[in-house]
């Protein structure tokens, strides 16, 4: 029988794995796409995902009315349309099936269940160390000579620290654990945030005749999703290829006004920059509209302002008001997660995103690069992955097979993928 001290134990439970290509960091959307073109360029590659499943942001974290706010043409994947039969605005699970034929399709297999602790760039060999810890125990370290971080935009959720909230008493939830406001129905429901998932839980509450009021703190732009039965999005970029950014912005602002009516009475300001300057300079996305905008004008959904404190049973807003709740769901949004593991400073800032605006964000130096942070939903994803994949690809066909076979040396046994 083996006695294995702590030191020999974990020894033994680590393994050090040489990558002959890139390794990528998540199963996402971003991930997938960069992986399929690798693929397409007969660069071999490894993707790491925390999760047990691809694209686990939309299998784990989403409502189930979710659909797709922009047609499906500006949504799919490098080298894979959508099915022609899929609406126009796919369903959460038509997207998923889609994902999921995109993987069998190029052949994707992830590493599940191994969540990144550290990447870090060793000079000294001039690779890159990949730490990851696996969920039935155990480490690894991959060596490999391209880093692409693709955990994409939405990593962790955003709780704030509300004063109170821990004595309110009610059940309180991230929008990333609501699935339908079914278990609500005949509730007081407070959503704490006016973003596209604000809106959309409202929404969702009223149809299942819940009492939901929004918080909505700051101004925001919401726009119709269709004008003249044409996407707003499509359109928007159709103006911008002969039209100034500012010009596009103002014409959007008039037809909206036209649909929609001036939207500050009921208590939703407009930012004073435009939708898509606004977009473009800060990656606030602009509220497309698919009836959340009705509920409020007929006082089904309250708009209220800022939360002062929680206190049992109810919250206190800054105006002084006291409302009575049962329940709260905090649409407060997602951050990156890269600063947590990603050891490195040239390619991203401190807040987990490219220092660079797009579209030079994709590529840093000594070979990491960025997938899905563009803030430009799945058009910017596609867009990182084939630059991606071709700079990889060109590097690899060149000259970089011969060097990857001449690993270094270590102290001990090395596998390979």
């Amino acid at each position: 029988m083996l006695n294995l001290s702590i030191e020999e134990d974990d020894f033994l439970t680590r393994r050090c794995v040489w990558v002959n290509g890139p390794v990528i960091v998540g199963a996402g959307p971003a991930g997938l796409a960069v992986g399929a073109c690798l693929r397409e360029e007969g660069v071999p590659f490894v993707i790491l995902e925390r999760e047990d499943c691809i694209a686990s942001l939309w299998q784990r974290r989403t409502y189930d009315r979710l659909k797709l706010h922009l047609p499906k043409q500006f949504c799919q994947l490098p080298k894979f349309p959508f099915p022609d039969q899929f609406p126009e605005y796919p369903t959460k699970k038509q997207f998923i099936n889609y994902l999921e034929s995109y993987a069998k399709k190029f052949e994707l297999n992830p590493q599940f269940n191994e969540c990144v602790q550290s990447a870090k760039f060793d000079q000294a060999c001039r690779l890159w160390r990949v730490k990851t810890k696996l969920a039935g125990g155990g480490e690894v370290e991959y060596i490999c000579q391209w880093l692409v971080v693709a955990t994409g935009e939405n990593a962790e959720c955003v709780v704030p620290e509300i004063e109170g909230l821990k004595e309110f008493g009610g059940e309180v939830i991230h929008a990333s654990e609501y699935r339908s406001g079914e278990k609500f129905a005949g509730k007081r429901v407070l959503v704490v945030g006016c973003g596209n998932s604000g809106m959309e839980v409202s929404l969702d509450l009223c149809n299942h005749n819940a009492i939901p009021s929004m918080v909505v703190r700051s101004s925001v732009h919401i726009l119709p999703r269709e004008i003249m039965g044409k996407s707003t999005f499509e359109l928007a970029s159709l103006m911008i290829k002969w039209l100034p950014l500012w010009l596009v912005d103002k014409i959007l602002l008039v037809l909206t006004w036209m649909i929609l009516g001036k939207t500050e009475k009921w208590g939703l300001r407009r930012p004073k920059m435009g939708p898509l300057e606004l977009k473009n300079t800060k990656g606030k996305t602009p509220v497309l509209d698919i009836g959340a905008l009705e509920k409020i004008r007929s006082g089904d959904v309250k708009i209220v302002g800022g939360i002062k404190r929680f206190l049992p049973g109810m919250v206190e807003l800054v105006n002084g008001d006291m409302i009575k709740i049962d329940s709260v769901v905090l649409a407060t949004g997602y951050r990156s997660n890269v600063p947590y593991w990603l050891q490195e400073s040239e390619l991203f800032s401190k807040d987990g995103f490219p220092k660079n605006p797009f579209p030079c964000g994709w590529k840093g130096g000594v070979g990491v690069y960025a997938a899905g942070f563009t803030r430009r939903g799945l058009a910017g994803v596609s867009l990182d992955a084939v630059k991606i994949a071709g700079d990889i690809g060109k590097l690899w066909k060149e000259d970089l097979y011969q060097k990857q076979q001449r690993t270094p040396r270590h102290g001990r046994c090395i596998s390979q993928l």
